[in-house]
């Protein structure tokens, strides 16, 4: 039972069902697991803790431009469907109703449903952006809550010798973040860059910054013998990595 107990405890099923991706069937088993054991229902309690803790970290506000915009489209739209409904109120005590005027009614309804597509569609956008927000969190959860993660110490060459910086490699969710805490001044004409050499390909990670509180993670590609670079390069970043300004690496 203790072994069963175990192995459960040891998969993701608790995480997943706390951040709501599980499967019905996985939803039924975990719910059953923290009804019947204690270990299982006091574990679940302290990732429960845990997890509000991060979430309230990281929480993620919408961009206020983004906002705005959808806010005025709807008034926009709220607006033209108010005048319309007056128009059409005053055009029904109308005589005689021209072919230019239901044209102007066409055009109108036409208006509206442009607008009500394109905050559709900036809803979405928005949706799709938290949905991959939310689910990098939970792939930072997991990887710093599961005891199968290793924890490597980076330190720079001497051509950075003050960076400092942490990764996480988890070769049983094939996840793995760094934090960089720690980044040697350059001079404004320059910045640092991260790579990963992933199955002989050179993937651009973009340009790196001090992270601002020890659990602000950068996602890495996980593959089996990568390795993950920090150059120096110039403001703007780089195409391709400069070989002989690299101050740090990490296989895992």
């Amino acid at each position: 039972m203790k072994e069963k107990i175990k192995l459960f405890l040891d998969s993701d099923l608790l995480e997943s069902y706390l951040l709501g991706t599980t499967t019905t069937e996985e939803t039924l088993r975990v719910e059953r697991y923290i009804s019947m054991y204690p270990e299982v229902r006091e574990t679940y309690e302290e990732l429960q803790d845990n997890l509000e803790t991060y979430a309230k970290m990281h929480a993620v506000k919408a961009p206020d431009q983004l906002k705005d915009r959808i806010l005025k489209s709807i008034r926009k739209e709220t607006g033209m469907k108010r005048n319309f409904y007056r128009m059409a109120i005053a055009a029904s005590f109308t005589v005689l109703i021209s072919v230019g005027a239901s044209y102007f009614f066409w055009d109108q309804n036409q208006s509206l449903q442009e607008e009500n597509t394109i905050v559709n569609n900036k809803i979405d956008d928005l949706e799709e952006t938290m949905r991959a927000q939310l689910e990098d969190v939970r792939n930072q959860f997991i990887v710093l809550q599961n005891p199968e993660t290793k924890k490597y110490t980076v330190k720079g060459n001497k051509k950075a010798k003050e960076l400092k910086a942490v990764a996480y490699i988890n070769p049983v969710k094939r996840l793995s973040y760094i934090n960089v805490s720690k980044l040697p001044h350059l001079p404004e004409n320059q910045c640092y860059q991260m790579w990963a050499e992933v199955n002989g390909e050179m993937v651009n990670l973009g340009i790196i910054k001090e992270a601002n509180s020890q659990e602000k993670l950068l996602a890495l590609p996980y593959a089996d013998d990568a390795i993950s670079y920090i150059t120096i390069e110039p403001k703007g970043g780089n195409q391709s990595p400069t070989v002989e300004n690299i101050v740090a690496n990490i296989a895992y």
